[in-house]
């Protein structure tokens, strides 16, 4: 069994705050074995990561968190990007064309753009997985939604700490039933449903300071595109 983490950010992100080689750092120290560094519409930092895991002792599994028209689409074992503003049915066969799977984050969240306030039931079941977990709730409601979604339309579960700082990494993991420790065993094992997941909460402490140094960056990165 692999314990992965299949959704972070770096400072690639607009949002993100720290460089690639804290994340995995991080992603180490608590005893993950592989992780994907999902970066907003950016992938550059993901494929150094694939690069970089092999010296912390992580397998590296490339993607990124895309932003269709409909919300956030993690495209999980891809390496070439997948351009932001597709319709999220377009956004799904890019991912699947480069070899990859599609993962719904958060689906239930419209403020953190969930898909699911701008599609239908029937267009999230072509998703590839459903992430059930994302330690970043609030009452946990979107979650509990999330799991009844995936188990009604059998589709496999994934969890993950979105984490944007790097000690939030392994918040939120999946355990992925696969003893080949690689990036493409463990893409085919989330696919086959081969998956449980298991998470905690992000302390709100934790997600307003997040949340705080994401609006700060987003603000210094326009005032500096004045210059």
């Amino acid at each position: 069994m692999q314990t992965v983490e299949l959704h972070t950010h770096t400072s690639l992100s607009h949002d993100g705050r720290d460089p690639v080689e804290l994340v995995l750092e991080q992603a180490a120290a608590v005893g993950l074995d592989a992780i994907a560094i999902t970066d907003h519409d950016e992938i550059a930092a993901s494929l150094d990561a694939v690069e970089l895991a092999p010296s912390y002792g992580l397998v590296g599994i490339p993607g990124m968190e895309i932003s269709s028209k409909a919300g956030h689409v993690l495209g999980i074992g891809i390496e070439e990007a997948v351009a932001p503003g597709l319709s999220f049915g377009e956004t799904l066969d890019r991912i699947h064309d480069r070899g990859g799977i599609a993962v719904i984050p958060h689906p239930f969240q419209e403020s953190r753009h969930g898909v699911m306030a701008r599609i239908t039931r029937t267009e999230l079941a072509a998703a590839d997985a459903i992430e059930v977990y994302n330690s970043r709730l609030l009452t946990g409601r979107s979650n509990r939604q999330a799991r009844r979604f995936a188990r009604t339309h059998d589709l496999p579960m994934t969890a993950g700490s979105d984490a944007h700082i790097s000690e939030m990494v392994g918040q939120a993991v999946t355990h992925v039933h696969t003893d080949e420790p690689t990036a493409e065993a463990i893409v085919d094992a989330i696919e086959a449903g081969e998956t449980t997941v298991d998470g905690k909460r992000t302390p709100w402490h934790i997600s307003f300071r997040q949340a705080a140094g994401g609006v700060k960056r987003r603000v210094v990165s326009g005032l500096t595109g004045l210059f």
